[in-house]
């Protein structure tokens, strides 16, 4: 039966990441990239897809795990009834010199265990047997491009396509065990001494984690913060400075839907409340390595400008169904690439231009040419803006003329406005702000409904948009306008289900796709952040409280969440909800948190709390 999607935690090293169960198996590894074709591919169909399980043999008594303290590292522990164990696994950081290495180490607490490690390799998303050669350091296995290594004293067995051994840990004992990744036409490459590794990747974690602003938040919102950050920072591909919206494919939005997408790509979606996630949190080395991959991703033609790129920039991503995996919790299909690349989406114009706007006010490092390119992208919106589009969720079913698309086509050219004016940049400043204008008065005469009192989905409709909700926070109209107080009364009355926001209503809005899913979690963070604007503060804390609520033990955070069944839903860790939390944390903790910032058009600034 599968693990449930919180029963797994996260390791990485800034080029990948692995899935780890409650139950010592690592279920999900894509090598060499987060988007490389996984080698572990059981989260997404059966064992016999790839996994590399370390676990007791005889039943647990007892089993928790968690991360060291401030760091990606986990720890699993298990109970038996003759002894203790734990289970260290992480991967070496930082890796910018070399392949990923994932390194799990199993330590005798008390008593004797008998432990069996299991590794089955399948290539190409769960498909692919390797040619296995046994090696005095364990075995080498390779397939077409891809070899790995795995290095353990472990007596291995050869037996049914899979590599088994059976090993007893006392107390004190510690047993390594290293898979190492290289492509297969070079030599591989060896760890010397995998427990000083194990030292120096701790002390790395740590003292990132020191270098950022966390420690001055209030005791109570630090660790949640902190582990957001580890997250998000384990989901940047170094290289390149990108963030994937998440290390997963088609884990589904509704469990045997079809709603199954490839997330292992950076949205431009999400641009602006990450620059603004970890400039409130000190990062600025991030930050600038963010809006540098975003100007070199979005280089060229702005009528090919896309709504996703690769992790280095790449444009082609098409998608196709992996027919041989049977999905998770039998939900079909499983995809990789996603057509959505292929959309167009009007409002990721306003989030580009908004995140160098911020990027500018934070005085990261100037950069000329993205001025140069702000206004070749206005240039090309200022024709465009009138036409329907696929809105910020992507749907696959007929364009509209999405609300939130032309809020932030406001965006994009009220940012240029202030810019021009504030930095003596040049521009033609006076057809801006006609524009401006222009769009501003076409959403309010119709994007709203006067019988909801409130705005809707899209022009002509009568749905809502969780993304309505940030209309205030881009400083469309002030929170305190009865349109933008009544859409925040229409989004509680029609959007909110077992405490939490839908992103739209699946019945109501023809998405192209069907069917069911849970609740969007950041789009119910958005809505605790709209509580602060409006200075309901106690309520802003109570939806933060019921959101923490909903991380699994470690801390983590999937796209959705189900309240009929308590359970994670969608990709995971997904980096949309981790930015959303540490936002709306430094809402609570600061009277110029980011929603603020974003409404004054500033760089982030400030400390002083309201959580308590």
């Amino acid at each position: 039966m599968a693990l449930r999607i919180e029963d797994y935690g996260l390791i990485g090293n800034m080029l990948s990441a692995a899935l780890v169960g409650r139950d010592g198996s690592i279920d999900w590894l894509c090598l060499p990239r987060f988007d490389s074709p996984a080698c572990f591919a059981a989260l997404l169909g059966t064992p016999d897809n790839g996994r590399w399980k370390v676990a007791p043999r005889q039943a647990l008594s007892g089993c928790s795990r968690c991360y060291l303290h401030d760091t990606g590292i986990l720890e699993s522990r298990f109970e038996t009834e003759t002894g203790v164990v734990t289970v260290t696994d992480f991967m070496p950081v930082p890796s910018l010199d070399r392949s990923p290495d994932v390194i799990r180490i199993v330590t005798g607490v008390s008593g004797i265990v008998e432990m069996e490690m299991e590794l089955t390799l399948r290539f190409e998303n769960g498909q692919a047997v390797p040619w296995v050669r046994r090696k005095d350091y364990g075995l080498s296995a390779i397939v077409g491009p891809h070899a790995v290594e795995l290095v353990t004293d472990l007596p291995l067995k050869g037996q049914d396509l899979k590599t088994t051994a059976i090993f007893r840990v006392k107390a004190c004992d510690s047993i390594p065990m290293t898979l190492s990744y290289h492509p297969s036409k070079e030599q591989p490459h060896f760890i010397a001494d995998r427990r000083e590794l194990l030292d120096q990747t701790k002390g790395w974690w740590r003292e990132w984690v020191r270098s950022g602003t966390s420690n001055y938040l209030p005791v109570g919102l630090r660790d949640a913060v902190v582990r957001s950050l580890i997250t998000l920072k384990m989901l940047i591909y170094a290289p390149t400075g990108g963030i994937v919206a998440a290390p997963t494919t088609s884990l589904p939005e509704a469990i045997g839907g079809q709603r199954n997408w490839d997330y292992r790509y950076c949205w431009l979606r999400d641009s602006a409340l990450t620059l603004y996630a970890l400039l409130n949190s000190g990062y600025r080395e991030e930050a600038q390595d963010w809006r540098q991959w975003l100007l070199r991703a979005i280089a060229g033609s702005p009528q090919q400008l896309q709504i996703m790129y690769g992790l280095a920039g790449e444009r082609w991503l098409p998608e196709f169904e992996v027919p041989w995996l049977s999905g998770y919790e039998g939900s079909r299909p499983v995809r990789i690439g996603n057509d959505a690349v292929n959309q167009v989406q009007t409002d990721v114009f306003g989030e580009l231009i908004e995140t160098l706007h911020a990027a500018r006010e934070a005085e990261l490092e100037p950069q000329e040419e993205a001025w140069r390119l702000e206004k070749v992208l206005l240039c090309h919106l200022g024709a465009t803006w009138q036409e329907p589009d696929r809105g910020i969720w992507e749907v696959r079913g007929p364009p509209r003329l999405f609300t939130h698309s032309r809020a932030m086509a406001w965006a994009a050219l009220d940012r240029a406005v202030i810019s021009h004016d504030k930095y003596h940049l040049e521009g033609p400043v006076s057809s801006w702000r006609q524009l401006r204008q222009r769009i501003h008065d076409d959403i309010c005469d119709n994007g709203f409904h006067a019988g909801k009192n409130s705005f809707v989905q899209y022009f002509g409709g009568d749905t809502l948009d969780a993304s309505l909700l940030l209309m205030a926070q881009l400083g469309f109209l002030p929170a305190d306008d009865p349109r933008i107080v009544g859409t925040l009364h229409a989004v509680e009355r029609e959007l909110v289900n077992g405490g939490l926001v839908a992103r739209y209503s699946t019945g109501e809005t023809d998405d192209g796709v069907g069917g069911r899913e849970g609740a969007f979690l950041a789009c119910s963070f958005w809505l605790a952040d709209a509580y602060v604007l409006g200075e309901r503060h106690e309520d802003a804390r109570e939806m933060f409280r019921r959101l923490l609520g909903l991380r699994n033990d470690l801390g983590l955070l999937a796209e959705e969440y189900d309240p009929g069944s308590g359970r994670l839903l969608g990709n995971f860790p997904q980096a949309f909800s981790h930015i959303s939390l540490i936002n709306t944390a430094h809402n609570l903790a600061s009277i110029e948190g980011p929603a603020k910032q974003r409404v004054n058009k500033t760089a982030p600034n400030g400390r002083k709390g309201l959580l308590k």
